[in-house]
This record gives C-alpha cells, sequence and structure tokens, in this order.
C-alpha cells in the first residue's frame, strides 16, 4: 500500500538503523526504493546485503549524481503502490509507523472531499522521543500553505503523499544545481489540495552535523534559481496574508545579492 523512498548519498554507515526498523514494522504492507545518488561507498553491496534477508520487499537503483530532489522523482516514477512516504537514509521509523499511516489513509479515504486531499501527515520526535515543533490543536485537514502560515505549526513533519500528486507535480530539475526546496513542491500541490494531519509520532530524525538541514543556507545559495523560485512564489501567492509575502520578498531580494 505505501512505497518509502529513501533518497542516499554516501551513508553506508547509518542506513542499518532505518533497514532495522523497517525490518520490525508490525504491518508489512510496504515497499522500500532506495536511490542512491551517485555514492562512492559501498551502500551498493550493503543494500544488496539487505534484499539477501528477504525481510523487506527492498527496490535498489543506482544513478549519476544530481540532487536528492532528482532522486526523489526517480522513486515516486518507479514506485508501485498509490501512496508514497519519503525517509532520510540518516532517521527510522517507530514499530507502528506504517501501521499508523495505513489506518489514517483508510479514515481519509471514506470522506466525501478524499479527491481534495493530497495526503497524509504525522508528527516527527528526535532520537530520544522529543517531539520536533509543535503538535495541532487537533487532527487537521486543511492546505500546506494554511498549516504552516495560518495556524502557525512549526517544525518538520512527516508527510505522506498520493503518488499521483506527486506525479503531477514533479520537483523542477534544474541545470547545475544539486538542490531544490521541498517546500516549493509542497507550495504548489497547496493551491490544488488539502492535507490530512494527525497528532501521532510516525517518524525519528536527527540532524546530522554535514547533513542538508545543517548546511542548508550554504546549500541554498549553490542553487539560486531552485531558491529563488520558492521564495518567488511564495511572495506571490495570494493564500498567503501580506505579512508573510513580504517576508518572502525579502528573503528573495537577499539570495538575489548573495547567491
Amino acid at each position: 500500500m505505501i512505497s518509502l523512498i529513501t533518497a542516499t548519498y554516501n551513508r553506508e554507515k547509518l542506513l542499518g538503523k532505518l533497514y532495522e526498523s523497517l525490518c520490525v514494522q508490525t504491518v508489512k504492507k510496504f515497499e522500500w526504493i532506495v536511490i542512491d545518488d551517485g555514492s562512492i561507498d559501498k551502500t551498493d553491496d550493503l543494500i544488496n546485503s539487505f534484499k539477501l534477508d528477504n525481510i523487506v520487499d527492498i527496490t535498489y537503483l543506482k544513478k549519476e549524481n544530481g540532487g536528492k530532489h532528482t532522486a526523489m522523482n526517480i522513486g515516486v516514477e518507479i514506485a508501485k503502490y498509490a501512496y508514497v512516504f519519503f525517509i532520510d537514509s540518516d532517521d527510522f521509523l517507530p514499530n507502528d509507523s506504517i501501521e499508523k499511516i495505513i489506518n489514517y489513509i483508510d479514515k481519509v479515504s471514506t470522506r466525501d472531499d478524499y479527491s481534495e486531499i493530497s495526503g497524509v501527515c504525522g508528527l516527527i520526535a528526535d532520537f530520544q522521543g522529543n517531539l520536533i515543533g509543535t503538535k495541532y490543536s487537533d487532527n487537521l485537514c486543511c492546505s500546506y500553505i494554511d498549516y504552516r502560515y495560518k495556524y502557525h505549526i512549526k517544525g518538520d513533519k512527516a508527510e505522506i503523499f498520493k503518488r499521483d500528486v506527486l506525479l503531477e507535480y514533479k520537483f523542477p530539475v534544474i541545470e547545475k544545481e544539486k538542490f531544490c526546496p521541498e517546500a516549493l513542491v509542497w507550495n504548489r500541490i497547496s493551491n490544488k489540495y488539502k492535507m490530512y494531519f494527525f497528532n501521532e509520532v510516525i517518524y525519528y530524525r536527527e540532524y546530522l552535523e554535514g547533513g542538508l538541514s545543517d548546511r542548508s543556507v550554504e546549500i541554498r545559495k549553490k542553487a539560486p534559481i531552485s531558491t529563488l523560485l520558492y521564495y518567488k512564489e511564495l511572495y506571490l501567492n495570494e493564500n498567503l496574508n501580506w505579512y508573510y509575502r513580504i517576508r518572502a520578498y525579502m528573503n528573495y531580494i537577499r539570495f538575489k545579492f548573495i547567491s
């Protein structure tokens, strides 16, 4: 029912923890797609050893280095299930994560507005179990834009999207740029679809020194077109109030000068 997609680059020493968490899921209705973005370590040997265990349905594909977003696009294209869950190579899942996700998918599938919903979204905690960001006031169904800028929900969340929606809204691939803000695509989706947000932890994350999150400003400066596109679309978005549109415009000008 769910295609788990991991874009990885030289994370051979970290993938084991994620794999172990998939092996002990209470519900096994998923596949794991690993898109190797040109690693030069022994990631391929490691994944092949996982496949020999025959515990998890694994698809492994190695490609030329092009950035995480290009790997995510490929993962969505080859996914065989109706829902897609992106999982970073240095993170892992609680053992009941898939079970909870499927329960909420089943719940929203009975709603009259199901065709207007892009997916479901749960909470993230750190490796010590501390919640990252804030909870919702209650289970919530709204656009990604509203949840961020109207309800002021803070912190990263764990989104599970309908595959068809991600095929409709692919990450833009810009020549010579190896980064694209995920929020650029999430915001585009929110102009047409809502997301169902629920208050349960389904993902454990650690921010590693040297990772994408740790180097976000540096990376955005090296991907000026994608970054400027993100801020431009944000300040032109009429679903935002003027305060956030002006902030987005100021960031647009800022990155235009420092890129």
